[in-house]
């Protein structure tokens, strides 16, 4: 499996991404939102784009879709219930669903709402696991609700199944954020070093060139892993004086969660 990430350089910091077979040269698009970046990566790679796929219905993962699709003609998949938000889909996609790419690269679909209630991540069956995760996952954070999401969804997806998957997943997020994100880990969590040091690692990396991180250091860096730890939950009890004596890591998510809306 061969994984290009594509950074689009655009307002909104997203990545797009190919993931090609090496035996066929069959690509699936991930999000192909800078469809001039997209299909001209694949030229130059010499890939051929059978299959596009939306995370999710936000128009900066869909926008490229009609551009990619009329240049290759290429299938659309994208969660089943995104049928009435994404138009043109060929494949609605559920838990479990395998997608394949040629005749090397297999994809398994997970269901992981929270950021919409739509929204699907593939996790590659490969020796390495990889995880593209849209805007459920970001390095060092995890994806707001404002637009047809919830929070509660959001906590059942990353400890239900994202914090299951083996610690030597690399992630493929949606977007860099992952200094501002490092930097919201450590208000919650001053004296967290993993943190200090991966944000003076990035702090003048090229998005064209970024980290790709794993579960293992996502479980050190991203706050919204560490539901238990007593620095987070001493420093949420400043910001909310009336929690209860017990916590639980629940209403640890759903507050940093809360705190992060307006950070």
């Amino acid at each position: 499996m061969i994984v290009e990430q594509i950074w689009t350089a655009n307002a909104y910091r997203n990545f797009n991404y190919l993931i090609a077979c090496p035996e066929t040269g069959d690509a699936l698009a991930i999000d192909p939102l800078d469809h001039q970046k997209c299909l001209a990566a694949a030229k130059d790679k010499g890939w051929n784009i059978t299959q596009v796929l939306n995370t999710h219905e936000h128009g900066d993962h869909t926008g490229g879709n009609k551009q990619v699709i009329a240049a290759t003609g290429a299938k659309l998949l994208a969660h089943a219930n995104a049928k009435d938000s994404i138009p043109g889909i060929d494949r609605g996609l559920g838990a479990g669903d395998i997608i394949k790419v040629g005749n090397t690269v297999e994809l398994e679909s997970l269901d992981t709402p929270g950021h919409t209630m739509s929204h699907v991540c593939l996790v590659s069956h490969s020796d390495t696991p990889a995880l593209f995760c849209g805007d459920t996952l970001f390095n060092a954070g995890a994806g707001n609700c404002h637009s047809g999401g919830h929070p509660a969804e959001l906590y059942q997806t990353f400890t239900s199944q994202l914090a299951k998957l083996p610690d030597e997943t690399l992630v493929y997020p949606g977007h860099d954020y992952i200094s501002n994100n490092l930097e919201f880990t450590l208000d919650r969590e001053p004296d967290n070093q993993a943190a200090k040091a991966l944000l003076a690692d990035v702090a003048g990396q090229s998005p064209d060139d970024p980290l790709v991180s794993t579960l293992a250091l996502e479980k050190e860096v991203n706050t919204f892993f560490r539901l238990h730890s007593p620095a987070v939950m001493a420093r949420l009890r400043e910001a909310f004086p009336d929690l209860p004596a017990e916590l639980d890591a629940k209403t640890v998510f759903l507050k940093l969660r809360e705190l992060r809306n307006s950070w």
